[in-house]
């Protein structure tokens, strides 16, 4: 679909701008993760409220992606996009005025809806752009752009908290310029998706993976659900045990935790980008029960270094899952079911990443945060074992493409 009434910015530009995008929806979504304990000293509140503000993005997320998440292949990526980014914008500025626990719930929500109307639009238009003879790639850039934007957002936001004037309004202030810049950007990519009927008839919540993905998709669901899952902790609680470890105050202690998972999980999406996605999925299963096991016992001996270590060693495993994932599905969709293929997708991420943290919430607040995280450890091992154990029965009895 051209872009009525102006020049159009370049396929390849476009494609690296996109991915850009996608990576800043995501930096948002965890840029509040090293201001949560200043939030609860202000407004004293639990590790239970912390963890549900943080679920209610997940929530808002969900919601938008049920509902819009095939949309964009009905009237286009571009629009789809633009309305996240306006919805973005008004998140920030919820978070810029907050001046009770409310007005965290509001700004989450704004946030997850924009990420959630955003995430599959932006990931399906990667594919779209994608330059003919790198196939995989907008499938590739989806996976690292997601999971550099989550460590950066963390980290860097923790050193503005720590060392820049006004910690609590700085980082989105500089967000609401950067999207505004987006917005504009977005008007200018070109979208080949043309208009058909049915956009309305596709509000209607389901999930539409369509038919040629359906067995891919469901055998690396598990998979799926094990790496964000243990994302999920580390972006709501991953922090204060930091913290906790280190026995410092100091933010960028917990913002790092974050990007010691999510950071390698990116470079690694980057490194094995030609390795075959069935053998990623297997060998990524091993490497994550390896660093949430060093992780775990780090913590039972309050060895500072291990955990950062293992988040390490567990953020290999994530970013080589994702990647397999991503690029084992993208290639799979025509094009008029990419967006639904990739909504799916993300719905199986935010439930993965919204329950357990909730529960873990809850958990901490009965039993601290150390046994939580045994439990939750424990859990995500289990689930990578029963992921691993899945995958070679099936690769033995009717191989993944």
């Amino acid at each position: 679909m051209k872009r009525v009434g102006g020049k159009e910015l370049p396929r390849t530009a476009s494609f690296l701008m996109l991915a850009v995008l996608l990576g800043l929806f995501l930096f948002a979504a965890s840029a509040p993760s090293p201001l949560y304990g200043i939030y609860a000293k202000l407004w004293h509140f639990t590790p239970t409220t912390v963890t549900s503000i943080y679920a209610v993005y997940a929530a808002g997320a969900l919601g938008a992606l049920l509902i819009t998440g095939r949309l964009s292949d009905h009237v286009g990526r571009r629009p789809i996009v633009l309305l996240a980014l306006l919805i973005q914008i008004g998140g920030m500025f919820a978070f810029i005025t907050a001046r009770g626990i409310g007005s965290l719930y509001l700004a989450r929500v704004l946030q997850g809806t924009a990420t959630g109307i955003a995430s599959g639009a932006i990931s399906a238009w990667l594919v779209d752009l994608e330059p003919p003879n790198r196939a995989r790639l907008g499938s590739l850039l989806t996976g690292v752009a997601l999971l550099a934007g989550l460590g950066s957002g963390a980290f860097i936001s923790s050193l503005l908290v720590q060392y820049a004037p006004d910690p609590l309004r700085l980082v989105f202030w500089l967000l609401v310029f950067v999207y505004a810049a987006g917005f504009v950007a977005t008007l200018l990519m070109p979208d080949p998706v043309q208009r058909v009927s049915g956009a309305v008839g596709s509000l209607r919540p389901q999930v539409g993976v369509p038919a040629i993905a359906r067995q891919q998709f469901f055998a690396t669901s598990p998979s799926l659900i094990a790496i964000w899952a243990l994302a999920g902790l580390y972006l709501s609680l991953g922090p204060a045990l930091a913290l906790a470890l280190v026995g410092s105050e100091n933010r960028v202690v917990g913002g790092a935790v974050i990007l010691a998972l999510t950071g390698s999980g990116a470079i690694t999406s980057v490194i094995i980008r030609a390795v075959e996605p069935r053998a990623l999925i297997l060998r990524s299963s091993l490497i994550v029960i390896a660093g949430v096991g060093a992780t775990l016992i780090s913590v039972a001996y309050n060895a500072a270094f291990g955990l950062y270590a293992g988040s390490i060693v567990a953020g290999v495993g994530l970013g080589a899952a994702f990647s397999g994932i991503v690029r084992s599905l993208g290639p799979l969709a025509p094009p008029d079911k990419r967006g639904a293929l990739f909504g799916a997708v993300y719905i199986a991420v935010y439930v993965a990443i919204s329950v357990p943290t909730i529960a873990a919430g809850v958990a901490s607040s009965h039993i601290g945060l150390r046994d939580t995280t045994f439990a939750y450890g424990a859990v995500v091992i289990a689930l990578a074992a029963a992921t691993l154990v899945a995958i070679l029965r099936r690769s033995t009895a009717n191989p993944m493409p």
